[in-house]
């Protein structure tokens, strides 16, 4: 019994653990993840949708001496939410085409209100409808960003959300192509937006303002993102939705929707180098103030029970214009998919701190990325995620070949020594501590070590974990297909037993999800386990024969893709073990032990017992 103990120990608690997350938190939340996906849908299509998802953010900034704080406030819907082309037509925009992205800005108030993402859409199907990331005020769920100016001294006749800008020049914006929005406040005060925008999901916002007046003036720059609704998440502690930013030396910040309702507004002192915005699981807007200049970051929350109004904004320091002078300032706003590739080369080409922490790549990034970029290294010379994880669980086999090789050994050892083992427990049936110093005796002489077995196992839990979080958070992972019926690495296997895998007409959603895969991974890890012949104990014996099952369910919600690296590591490690067994002199039975599984089990009498005596 002793042998086995390490290695029990560690396979109930890792039960324990993957079948608590699952059930307990999983698989609610991907039943949550489902409903949210379909409500959303629904909403794209609803033309009445109740006010409480139509509110519009209040933007009212930190304060800055005697800064304005209402000079950039908007004003709340108080209807109905409209349908969200009605919205897009009641005023003027310039239109929004790059390989990435297509909508428009909104004229009054120069507001990013309209952004679709070109290359994704909502489901598999590629009829689907694109992503929308952000819609106007007075649409369900509004989620828009814009920039501006605000002042001290009382000054007025600044922009705010009802100005309407006047384009000059070119209407439409594209990479290479920037447009100028122009305002003049008729009180000797010009403003001017350029804004322009790469290939990807950034754009440059440089806003001037020319005085003609006979005295100087101070302005301070803003920006602000504004998100009505709170937004439904996946829940998952594993991933941060909601509000984060990077502050200079106060470093990452997240905030949960929940948290900034309960505890208000969250303002940090001023810094500079940084970023801030809102982040879901794919998706992510963020304010990029100017790298060499202060700012002041704020996380707000307007709102109560008809409505919840949340708001990232920051307010730069104070800008001079002289008399007869001009001044610019320029900032950044990301709006698009947390593309790895993508969210890194903003952060070495544009210099902005930190900025790859808009991935929650978690506590262990030290794993986790270097295993993305494993991955989609191997992704790009095989054409296939599906093949690249099954590389990347050769090269992981490999990494740990030696401890694997060590264990497998030592397994085998204490199988050839099995005979004595017996004869040890005979000998010292009735004493425990002579039994347990003889066992060790025998281990210590045969160069066994007991708990080798369990390593194997304590080894692929990080990297389980770890490939569980890539193919969980990053973008790249998201509707990538295998072969056959897995179209999606990142969603569970979509078969079912229950329907014989499509062959009976019916859905059996309701049932526990049992799919093809996670049948194969069971299989897998079934045979694995009868490579060695039952334990003694009837206790270890239970819990060696269910454990397959109990995995099986428990990884079937789990992600295509990881429950295809279990199945696949499972099979190396049977041709590893076989080998060295066989290598060791130990005669491999797994049909045999297979077999005896199934066969009913035949309790010694005592007469039986004495029998067996006599014949020793």
């Amino acid at each position: 019994m002793t042998e086995n103990k390490n290695l029990i120990l560690a396979m109930v608690l890792s039960v324990v653990i993957l079948i608590g997350w699952q059930y307990f938190i999983i698989e609610p939340r991907l039943e949550a993840e489902r409903v949210r996906e379909a409500a959303q849908t629904e909403a794209l299509t609803d033309t009445q949708t109740q006010a409480g998802n139509s509110q519009a953010p209040v933007a009212q900034l930190p304060d800055s001496g005697s800064v304005d704080r209402s000079a950039p406030a908007g004003a709340f819907n108080t209807g109905s939410a409209a349908n969200r082309d009605d919205v897009l037509a009641q005023s003027g925009r310039v239109v929004i085409d790059t390989p990435n992205l297509a909508g428009s800005i909104n004229l009054k108030g120069a507001r990013f209100d309209d952004l679709r993402l070109k290359t994704y859409r909502e489901t598999v199907d590629p009829d689907s409808d694109t992503i929308i990331l952000l819609s106007p005020q007075g649409s369900a769920n509004a989620y828009y960003s814009y920039h501006g100016w605000v002042a001290s001294g009382g000054l007025t006749g600044l922009p705010t959300l009802d100005t309407v800008w006047s384009v000059s020049g070119n209407s439409t914006l594209s990479p290479g192509n920037p447009v100028e929005l122009v305002y003049d406040n008729g009180q000797g005060l010009i403003f001017k937006r350029q804004i322009s925008v790469d290939e990807n999901y950034m754009f440059s916002v440089e806003q001037s303002v020319r005085n003609s007046g006979n005295a100087p003036i101070t302005l301070f720059p803003y920006g602000i993102i504004a998100r009505a609704g709170t937004p439904d998440t996946s829940g998952f502690f594993i991933l941060h939705e909601g509000l984060l930013g990077v502050f200079g030396e106060e470093g990452l910040k997240e905030v949960d929707y929940d948290d900034l309702k309960d505890d208000g507004a969250q303002t940090y002192d001023a810094t500079k180098g940084g970023w801030l915005g809102f982040t879901d699981k794919y998706w992510a807007t963020a304010l990029i103030p100017p790298a060499r200049q202060s700012f002041t970051p704020r996380f707000d929350y307007t709102g109560g029970q008809a409505f919840d109004a949340y708001q990232a904004d920051y307010l730069g320091e104070g800008v001079i214009i002289p008399a007869g002078g001009e001044q610019t300032v320029e900032a950044r706003l990301f709006a698009g998919a947390k593309q790895v590739a993508v969210i890194d080369g903003y952060e070495v080409d544009l210099g902005i701190d930190r900025f790859e922490l808009l991935i929650d790549w978690g506590w262990f990034h030290f794993i986790t990325k270097p295993l993305f970029y494993v991955i989609d290294w191997l992704f790009r010379f095989l054409g296939n995620f599906g093949l690249a994880i099954l590389a990347v669980t050769v090269l992981v086999k490999l990494a740990f070949f030696p401890l694997a090789n060590k264990s497998y050994a030592s397994m085998s050892k204490m199988k050839l020594v099995q005979p004595e083992m017996e004869k040890i427990r005979e000998r010292h049936k009735d004493d425990r501590q002579a039994q347990q110093k003889a066992m060790m005796e025998l281990y210590k002489k045969e160069k066994i070590n007991p708990a080798a077995g369990c390593l194997p196992i304590l080894v692929q839990i990080p990297v389980f974990f770890a490939l569980y979080k890539v193919l969980f958070v990053t973008i790249e992972m998201r509707q990538t297909p295998f072969f056959g019926w897995i179209q999606d690495l990142a969603a569970p296997d979509p078969t079912s037993l229950f329907n014989l895998f499509g062959l009976i007409p019916w859905d059996p959603t309701w049932l526990p999800a049992l799919g093809i895969w996670p049948l194969i991974m069971g299989v897998t890890m079934f045979i694995q386990m009868k490579l060695n012949p039952a334990p003694p104990d009837k206790t270890q014996q239970l819990i060696f024969n269910w454990m397959p099952v109990l995995f099986t369910f428990m990884l079937a919600g789990f992600p295509a893709g990881l429950v295809i690296y279990w199945a696949w590591n499972n099979t190396l490690s049977v041709l590893q073990q076989y080998v060295i067994m066989r290598r060791q002199g130990v005669k491999v039975e797994i049909m045999k032990n297979i077999l005896d599984t199934f066969r009913p089990s035949k309790d010694a009498t005592p007469k039986d017992a004495a029998s067996e005596d006599k014949k020793s």
